[in-house]
């Protein structure tokens, strides 16, 4: 007679059958293709409390599990200020799903906000990441996973033609500048928002968004604009019309023609069409 599984095993049970093809062989592509990990890597999980960090947690310990590649891991959760019911919730799901990790205090929050002129999110995301970078490193890691997911590179790469006036991605991996021997992996970079959401609300799971002061104005519609709100809208919209959309913004940071581009830069450094023709003589 076959065991009945517990709640813990039928979610992680799940990433490997019911969701196979949607988050599990995603997951694994981007981690072989793009190299994210090594033999002898120490790999901060950091942990937010949202379902795709939660999510990654799930993964990596799956992934460890299985993988002939050795590598250890170290699930971070930093408080940059939750109320006590988000922290609560926190430690509930890691809980319920069997991730030990390993928490400490910071405020970010507090600090990003008073310093934040009424936007203060790009500003948290740099602390929150210098404050994880700090910690893993002292926890022995030379790399930190973020739960960055390919609905976040599609849009981060519109976000920047449609409002920043430019082409940039989002890597899967970049070395710290600040951080000697450290580098940043976003092993779900292959994996869509909506696969996400479907694994999570198949088992009724309930994760906190961001939880600052901020994230709920926005909620409650406070706030004027949201570029990212937009831009999922739209690309949404497009879907409709036609299916690869998504796919297709996804591929295009794969597949840049720079002999095409006027202008780009590289490592900082600008380059321009015109230098292809410097030593020629005029027609």
């Amino acid at each position: 007679m076959a065991r009945t599984l517990s709640r813990q095993e039928e979610i992680e049970r799940s990433i490997i059958t019911t969701y196979r093809k949607e988050i599990w062989s995603p997951f694994v592509l981007a981690v072989k293709k793009y190299r994210l990990i090594e033999a002898g890597d120490k790999i901060a999980v950091c942990i937010s409390g949202g379902k795709d960090s939660m999510l990654l947690a799930k993964l990596m310990q799956q992934l460890h599990r299985h993988s002939e590649v050795p590598f250890d891991l170290v699930f971070l959760v930093m408080d940059p200020g939750y109320a006590p019911q988000n922290r609560a919730k926190i430690l509930e799901n890691a809980s319920l799903l069997g991730v030990p990790i390993t928490l400490f205090d910071s405020d970010v929050f507090a600090a990003s906000e008073a310093a934040g002129q009424g936007s203060p999110c790009y500003l948290c995301a740099r602390m929150r990441r210098g404050h994880l970078y700090a910690k893993a490193k002292e926890l022995g890691c030379n790399k930190i996973a973020l739960g960055h997911h390919k609905s976040d590179v599609i849009e981060t790469t519109l976000m920047g033609m449609l409002y920043g006036g430019q082409i940039q991605g989002m890597l899967p991996m970049i070395r710290s500048t600040n951080f000697e021997g450290m580098s940043l992996i976003r092993p779900m970079t292959c994996i869509l928002e909506r696969d996400i959401v479907r694994w999570k609300n198949h088992h009724d799971l309930s994760f906190l968004a961001c939880a600052c002061k901020f994230t709920e104005e926005s909620a409650t519609g406070d706030v004027e604009f949201s570029a990212r709100k937009r831009v999922k809208e739209l690309i949404a919209s497009l879907a409709e019309e036609n299916p690869n959309v998504e796919n297709n913004i996804f591929q295009s940071i794969h597949n840049v023609q720079l002999d095409t581009l006027v202008e780009y830069k590289s490592q900082g450094e600008r380059h321009d069409f015109l230098e292809r023709f410097k030593g020629e003589g005029e027609e």
